[in-house]
């Protein structure tokens, strides 16, 4: 029986169904749905800007006239509708589900598009976090993707064990930040990927530095950055390193993160764009 929300609502209430079959299977896409490069945004703990990430690559492909979509897997921490401006529910007839289409274009789905209100939880367990997951791979119709990003949920467990075994991702980017206990849970990540055979692209650091408005002197709030030592331990690239910036926490909750460009990531877009 599935489990209900606090609305006294299930999944299938919604149009989303339990899986039957048992064991992990690859997710197919629907028969209607085209991605070429399917790239997961990865962090092992919450809080070092893993979604902020996502959503800004998206934004940068975009731009760069590709064809974009955003699969926001951290079904119990969704953002990326929010950050967006996604204010419609999901939609769907036959067995296909509608993604919601962002202010640019960019292609969206995200579990608070099948909640009544955005502040309220999803209380599910694993295995039907799973199914929506699937769902959200193989039933929306994915129009002539060239690169999806897939938000993928923090940690080493369940959900997003059923990602990294499941979808067909052509590489993930680690996001971490200057931490010391970051780079010990980075490392927990790309261990991760080695045992699911799944390759690392490369490590992209959130929250680098302050840097001076006057002086342009770059002001390490957290210590000095560790990303570089970890990137050379595991022969990474570090892709980019990010400084914190108090414009972006205003526009993701006004829902205009898509007018926000960050100048260090343009580098990144040309290296996915390489692959």
């Amino acid at each position: 029986m599935s489990e209900r929300n606090e609305k006294g609502k299930t999944p299938e209430d919604y149009g989303f169904h339990m899986p039957k079959k048992k064991g992990i299977e690859k997710f197919e896409l629907h028969e209607g749905s085209k991605v070429k490069k399917t790239i997961g945004i990865v962090s092992s703990k919450g809080g070092v800007g893993k979604s902020f990430v996502t959503s800004m690559l998206a934004n940068m492909m975009q731009k760069r006239n590709h064809r974009v979509a955003v699969l926001d897997g951290d079904i119990t921490g969704p953002s990326q509708g929010k950050s967006f401006g996604i204010t419609s529910k999901a939609e769907g007839h036959k067995g296909t589900i509608y993604p919601a289409i962002t202010s640019t274009g960019i292609q969206l789905i995200s579990a608070n598009m099948l909640l009544d209100k955005d502040e309220q939880p999803v209380i599910w367990r694993g295995p039907m976090v799973a199914s929506v997951l699937q769902q959200f791979y193989s039933e929306v119709l994915w129009e002539d993707v060239d690169y999806m990003f897939v938000d993928m949920p923090p940690g080493t467990s369940d959900v997003p064990l059923t990602l990294f075994q499941s979808v067909p991702l052509d590489g993930i980017i680690i996001v971490t930040s200057p931490q010391d206990l970051v780079s010990m849970v980075v490392e927990k990540a790309i261990n991760m990927a080695a045992m699911m055979n799944v390759k690392v692209l490369g490590l992209v650091e959130n929250m680098a530095y302050v840097q001076c408005p006057h002086c342009d002197e770059k002001i390490y709030v957290f210590g000095q950055s560790h990303a570089s030592e970890v990137a050379m331990k595991y022969h990474l690239p570090l892709l980019a390193s990010i400084p914190m910036n108090g414009d972006i926490p205003a526009a993701a909750d006004a829902g205009k993160i898509e007018d926000i460009q960050i100048e260090e990531l343009r580098m990144v877009a040309e290296f996915i764009e390489s692959i």
